[in-house]
């Protein structure tokens, strides 16, 4: 059985979330050891549970160490079951990590499957909710199957609380995806959300986002957030929509920030991007590593890759044999499959 080190690389959830995908998918069961061994708070937290038992059901696996805390893990998957599923992390844990961990494998089962999550839709340790379904599934569309999602409740950390739904119609197969060029810019937008929190503080983040980029009032968006929705939250998000793809770029509120600097980064990674002219980010490119390997071809153009995105490359190689390189300088990487 394979055997992988848990601390490698950046060595946080994204090995564990990543060889969980991968053994679905392909059916090869695996040990980990030292889960998350760096981090102040090592091994299994709740939603590292959450997507281990989402794991476990979708692929009618078997395993032992599923338990909070627990720095090993052993995962024998017996064959994706499509359905329905209902996942509640019961903390602002994000939503969208448990989503990464089941949707590779369901991308190609035999029948529809629908998600519902509850818990953190928008996490600052996490893409939000808006990320996923504007910037990185309308891309997984493109590969074949369908994905339709629905935020019905946001869900902020550290309150948690949110409700999304995910309805996926399958492939036979994922085709490769291409995406060389950003093409014409066709549309920006900011938009910031508050929810249980004064709206002085999104209308000072807009006033940043208006200084630093330039953009006009047309292209601000202060959305209070009404409903159900637990606790307090803050996310200011910026959309830029080009002839190919949309990227996304967020800031989450966070107690003692300054609205200010939460846009001051905010901007200053949405400005890297459009400067740098390639079509994908950096927090893309690590969504589509996986999806990309699993079609076994295809090529993006991106801002350099993260430790957190070569760590998960070490990883994919351990259950994929598609080739992969990266090539180029730092704000402008190749990324191939296949070939």
């Amino acid at each position: 059985m394979m055997t992988i080190d848990g601390s490698q690389g950046e060595g946080g959830g994204q090995i564990l979330r990543t060889a969980l995908a991968l053994s679905l998918v392909t059916g090869t069961p695996f040990s980990i050891e030292k889960i998350r061994a760096g981090r102040r708070k090592p091994g299994l937290l709740r939603q590292h549970l959450t997507a281990v038992n989402a794991a476990v059901a979708v692929g009618g696996a078997d395993v032992d160490g599923a338990t909070l805390g627990s720095q090993t893990l052993v995962f024998r998957p017996r064959g994706v079951n499509p359905g329905e599923y209902r996942f509640a992390i019961g903390t602002a844990g994000s939503t969208g990590l448990v989503i990464q961990t089941v949707l590779p494998a369901l991308l190609t089962a035999s029948g529809p499957s629908a998600l519902t999550l509850e818990g953190g839709t928008h996490n600052p340790a996490a893409p939000p909710f808006d990320f996923l379904a504007r910037a990185f599934l309308p891309l997984i569309e493109r590969m074949g199957p369908r994905v339709a999602t629905v935020l019905e409740c946001p869900g902020f950390y550290p309150a948690g609380g949110g409700r999304c739904t995910v309805r996926i119609t399958p492939s036979a197969r994922l085709e490769p995806l291409t995406l060389l060029e950003r093409g014409e810019i066709k549309q920006r937008r900011a938009r910031a959300l508050v929810a249980h929190l004064p709206r002085q503080i999104a209308d000072r983040e807009l006033a940043v986002v208006r200084n630093r980029l330039g953009w006009s009032d047309d292209e601000l968006e202060t959305v209070v957030v009404d409903g159900d929705t637990p606790g307090p939250g803050n996310v200011l998000l910026l959309e830029v929509e080009s002839e190919h793809l949309t990227e996304i770029f967020c800031g989450f509120g966070e107690v003692g920030i300054r609205a200010e600097s939460i846009a001051e980064h905010a901007s200053k990674e949405a400005r890297r991007y459009l400067a740098a002219g390639v079509p994908v980010g950096m927090h893309l490119a690590d969504q589509l590593l996986v999806p990309l390997a699993l079609a076994g071809a295809g090529s993006f153009r991106t801002i350099g890759l993260s430790s957190h995105s070569r760590t998960n490359l070490d990883v994919i190689r351990l259950f994929s044999s598609t080739r992969i390189t990266a090539s180029g300088d730092r704000d402008d990487v190749l990324v191939e499959f296949g070939g």
